[in-house]
């Protein structure tokens, strides 16, 4: 099993999702003789889930059923276990975007967190290209290797323990994109363009604070950078629905069908618009923003190197 490679079917030691429902699902690391609980009852992996096809649906032992999904970077991002506060697909996609990723690009990031956008980046830049990552924390530098490891990534990933404001990336001239996400990014710009190739990589930051903005903006300019951008993304999701509406009475209704010629009797007349004025109603779709958005994830400061 590999996050970038799709399986047709489950494998002893791979991680998958359960899927209960679009607001419930978690992951599951697929071992011989183990039992995972769900509200619909008991998964036994040596028979529900080994041999397998992913996307099946499996029966629990209440009669209720789920079904077993592929992992990919999106419901990795969805499932995973938080050692940090992580990116989620809103600006995942535009950073990809933006730092123009394609297979075979070379990455530099920091801070590592909890890997949500490391997967992202790695399925981007697959199968030949490379992410170098850079922990600060000793702790969480060693469970992203073993998340990597287990995820059949490892060998797409280069994950360094140290201070990426003082160390830098480990790498010179040779990224085509750094992503910096770290509480003083202005203090790595000078190792994120010494990590980037000559001329033309692409560079972003991601900051919740604009006064952090500020500061890395200036950097940015100070070390010859152009292109400066910063960006917000929100996602707003629109309820579609139909809509009828009564069309008044003005009193020029039987008028307008004696001029038509409109015969309500005939038929082939039913769907007309006429046919409408006649029923009394009208109907539209409609889109009505939900009362609930997401709000402020952070900035994302976007540059190029000349």
């Amino acid at each position: 099993m590999s996050f970038v490679e799709y399986g047709d079917t489950i494998k002893d030691g791979d991680t998958a999702i359960v899927f209960l429902g679009h607001e419930s699902m978690f992951p599951v690391k697929v071992q011989h003789g183990t039992v995972t609980q769900t509200k619909y009852g008991v998964i036994r992996h040596s028979t529900d889930l080994i041999g397998k096809k992913y996307g099946s649906k499996v029966t629990c032992s209440k009669g209720g059923w789920v079904f077993i999904l592929h992992p990919t970077p999106e419901l990795w991002t969805m499932n995973l276990p938080h050692r940090t506060q992580i990116l989620y697909s809103t600006d995942i996609s535009l950073i990809t975007m933006m730092l123009e990723l394609k297979p075979g690009s070379i990455v530099c990031e920091s801070g590592t967190g909890s890997g949500s956008l490391s997967h992202a980046l790695i399925r981007t830049v697959a199968p030949t290209g490379h992410l170098y990552t850079v922990e600060f924390h000793q702790q969480r530098a060693e469970k992203a290797r073993e998340e990597f490891r287990e995820h059949g990534v490892e060998h797409l990933v280069t994950v360094t323990n140290q201070d990426v404001c003082k160390n830098g990336f480990g790498v010179s001239n040779v990224a085509d994109a750094v992503f910096l996400d770290i509480p003083s990014p202005w203090d790595a710009i000078g190792h994120a363009k010494s990590a980037l190739k000559a001329e033309g990589g692409r560079i972003c930051s991601f900051s919740p604070c604009i006064e952090q903005v500020q500061r890395t903006c200036l950097a940015m300019e100070e070390y010859g950078f152009t292109e400066i951008n910063t960006l917000e993304i929100l996602l707003r999701v629109y309820n579609v629905r139909t809509i009828s509406l009564q069309i008044p009475d003005l009193g020029k209704a039987a008028e307008d069908n004696s001029s038509t010629g409109f015969d309500s009797s005939d038929p082939s007349h039913q769907g007309s618009p006429c046919a409408n004025l006649q029923q009394g109603t009208v109907q539209f779709k409609s889109g009505v923003p939900l009362r609930e958005v997401v709000g402020h994830t952070g900035y994302l400061t976007f540059a190029t190197k000349s």
